[in-house]
């Protein structure tokens, strides 16, 4: 039995991240949970309640193809099983979200390479140095040395926040004042090797998909990594701000094009996002979810889990 309606006890004072993350979602949680209450206390599921369920999916940034995937799981559903009470549909549509976001839901594993290189890409704003900062802690707190590499030089408020990251959680940044990007993270990764360090971070400069010639700068990168680590970098992550919607999805497949995105970072959940977006990933260009950011504080970016996600949504 799913348990989407019920929102887990406090077991302390200091709320866990699974009661943090109901919390981080209360805003997206906002945008449509009355509405579907209301849709589904018909209690039953006829062409009204899909019509008006496939308006609300829509424009919750669910995207057509995931939208009309979850209606006719629905459908199938109701056929199957019967369905005539509003919880009985509640959970067959959370259960739908699940199986379709439960694929990717992938923990990043970086075992196998010493140093393990990251290289992390994302459009200004996304939240992209903020984030190199929170998985250098989480990182940490798994028992693994990290380094920062100042690879946004084009803005030198990029390398200072970075720098300010590496002072709190006491990490290395290699940094330029000016210079190529890519010699800047070329530098990081001879550092880790010879101070034996498990894991690079390494921060790029923010690219917008529709400026080619950019996105050939931060391939560039990624080539002068595979000189010094062939089979670099070990994953790549591209960092989405969760309030830009179907805008995400033209941004995953552009930066894949780019330089083969492994892995996803979607930040900025707990602001006015719909949340829907993730669904849309997963149905039109599906990449494993490796981490999800609910807030500002430093320990706010943790491994995603569906079914954390869908419970916060149908709280």
């Amino acid at each position: 039995m799913f348990s989407f309606l019920k929102k887990p006890a406090s077991e302390s004072a200091a709320p866990s991240w699974r009661e943090r993350l109901f919390q981080g979602l209360a805003r997206t949680r906002a945008q449509w949970g009355g509405k579907l209450k209301s849709l589904f206390a018909r209690g039953k599921v006829d062409d009204e309640l899909l019509e008006e369920l496939e308006s609300l999916l829509l424009t919750s940034d669910v995207g057509i193809e995931a939208t009309t995937h979850l209606l006719d799981e629905l459908k199938a559903a109701a056929k199957r099983d019967s369905l005539e009470t509003p919880q009985a549909i509640e959970q067959a549509l959370a259960a739908a979200l699940l199986a379709t976001l439960q694929p990717l839901e992938q923990p990043l594993e970086v075992s196998g390479h010493k140093p393990f290189v990251i290289m992390i890409a994302g459009v200004n704003g996304a939240g992209k140095t903020t984030s190199i900062g929170k998985l250098a802690k989480y990182f940490q707190s798994q028992g693994k040395s990290v380094l920062l590499a100042a690879g946004d030089t084009f803005r030198a408020a990029a390398r200072e926040q970075l720098e300010t990251w590496g002072e709190r959680n006491n990490v290395t940044v290699i940094a330029q004042e000016s210079g190529d990007p890519a010699a800047v993270i070329f530098d990081a990764i001879s550092a880790a090797k010879a101070r034996g360090i498990d894991i690079v971070l390494a921060d790029t400069a923010g690219r917008l998909p529709t400026q080619l010639h950019l996105m050939e700068e931060i391939a560039k990168v990624r080539r002068v990594i595979q000189k010094i680590e062939p089979d670099g970098p070990h994953e790549t992550l591209l960092v989405l701000d969760a309030n830009i919607g179907q805008n995400a999805l033209q941004q995953v497949k552009a930066f894949d094009k780019a330089i083969n995105v492994t892995g996803l970072v979607i930040t900025k959940l707990d602001g006015t996002a719909k949340g829907g977006v993730i669904a849309a990933i997963a149905r039109q260009c599906p990449k494993p979810i490796r981490f999800i950011g609910i807030g500002e504080q430093i320990d706010d970016l943790r491994p995603f889990s569906a079914k954390d996600f869908v419970d916060a949504l149908f709280a």
